[in-house]
């Protein structure tokens, strides 16, 4: 927060003063909301979202559509789709000011349910929470890839019968990848020897370039790696499941005028 911790205490102490009530229950190990302090939360995002509606509304006799966007989206999908969707959505919108984060796609639905994001690019989650808008952008493909390194992983998948149950596999710790690349060990009838489990998929292509082991990711994660290069596609008998990704926000914040900017950009 850019701030000192004392500096931190002082402010929700004057908050706690003023509302009465104490927000948090700090200790040691952690920090949490009470129940005021949740209360205070929503009233809090409530109040901001009204203070931008009532930007928006007083900016409307200009003509311009004017605030700020709030964007989440992986590092990859920066390089590979908003590109042109931010180039378009500039040219339509410049009043509107884009800040953006980068961090792992699977909290991507998370973020936009607790209002930390006003747009996020996600996979398609196997169940999309009823509060929840999906914008279908793209679907992707997964991918086996190993090492073009010459090296003892190199030498198994280049085996007549790839030896499956013999290679180490660098693995998403979650997420829809992980979850059909699961599904894909399953039809494969092996159990796999895993070597890594990583956080993020331009991770897990780098270490798979180094000679790691073998990885499952997206096909756009290799496309846009800096070292797609140094890894090659491994065939199966089993295809596994692609996804499709797409633009999340709230279902009740459709209407708001910068998210229902960045969503006409789409069409």
């Amino acid at each position: 927060m850019h701030v000192s911790a004392s500096t931190l205490s002082r402010c929700i102490q004057r908050l706690e003063d003023q509302v009465g009530q104490p927000l948090l229950l700090r200790d040691n190990r952690r920090v949490k909301l009470t129940s005021a302090g949740v209360e205070f939360l929503n009233f809090a995002r409530q109040t901001l979202e009204n203070w931008q509606s009532l930007k928006q509304k007083i900016a409307d006799s200009s003509g311009f559509v004017t605030g700020e966007l709030k964007l989440f989206c992986s590092v990859t999908a920066v390089y590979s789709h908003l590109p042109g969707i931010l180039e378009r959505f500039r040219q339509d919108y410049p009043k509107i000011e884009i800040q953006l984060t980068t961090g792992d796609p699977s909290q991507a639905v998370d973020l936009i349910q607790r209002n930390q994001v006003d747009i996020a690019v996600s996979a398609h989650p196997d169940v999309l929470p009823e509060a929840v808008h999906f914008s279908s952008l793209d679907e992707i493909p997964l991918l086996i890839i190993g090492p073009a390194l010459p090296g003892a992983v190199s030498k198994l998948i280049n085996e007549p019968q790839t030896p499956w149950e013999k290679l180490p596999f660098i693995l998403p710790d979650h997420g829809p990848a992980r979850r059909r690349a699961d599904a894909w060990f399953k039809e494969m009838e092996f159990q796999p020897n895993i070597y890594a489990k990583v956080s993020g998929h331009e991770a897990l292509v780098s270490m798979v370039a180094l000679g790691c082991g073998v990885g499952i990711t997206p096909s756009v994660v290799v496309e846009n790696s800096p070292v797609k290069d140094r890894v090659v596609t491994i065939n199966s008998r089993a295809t596994i499941e692609p996804f499709t990704i797409g633009i999340v926000a709230q279902k009740r914040r459709l209407n708001d005028p910068i998210i229902a900017a960045f969503l006409s950009i789409l069409d």
